[in-house]
């Protein structure tokens, strides 16, 4: 596998909050909205040089425990890398017994796979769609 450069963070709220959090993160740091995949949860990319830096997911109720709510990492749902070598990443987290999941991005030529850091952070590893062709289809857990 290789790590090729952060490529976003997501925060996970209450579909309540997502427009105040678009708004502060469009109109006062001057990110722009842009596509986003038809996931069944409503949510926000947000864009910083064509790169879809931040995004927003509406997939946590209100009432989720407060501040920190029932995640280790409370509200900051996960980092995401952009990487390459899906086939060897496979075999890297078998060979290592760690726990994932993956999944094709809907409706983009994304592919991901997800795993979680010693305190729980969940990390996603994000390929070019093209790698499952050498990769083939998984045989893991879909993600979502």
């Amino acid at each position: 596998m290789d790590l090729l450069k952060i490529d976003h963070f997501t925060l996970s709220v209450a579909p309540e909050a997502l427009t105040g959090l678009r708004d502060f993160y469009r109109d006062l740091l001057g990110l722009v909205e842009g596509p986003r995949p038809d996931f069944n949860f409503p949510g926000h990319w947000l864009y910083a040089g064509g790169a879809a830096v931040v995004h927003l997911a509406g997939n946590r109720p209100n009432d989720a425990g407060g501040p920190g709510g029932d995640r280790p990492t409370g509200r900051f749902d996960h980092v995401s890398f952009q990487a390459r070598g899906l086939a060897r990443t496979r075999q890297h987290l078998e060979a290592r017994g760690i726990d994932w999941q993956e999944a094709p991005v809907p409706g983009f030529p994304l592919h991901q796979i997800f795993l979680r850091d010693p305190i729980g952070l969940k990390i996603e590893l994000t390929f070019d769609a093209a790698e499952l062709a050498e990769a083939g289809p998984s045989t893991r857990p879909r993600a979502y």
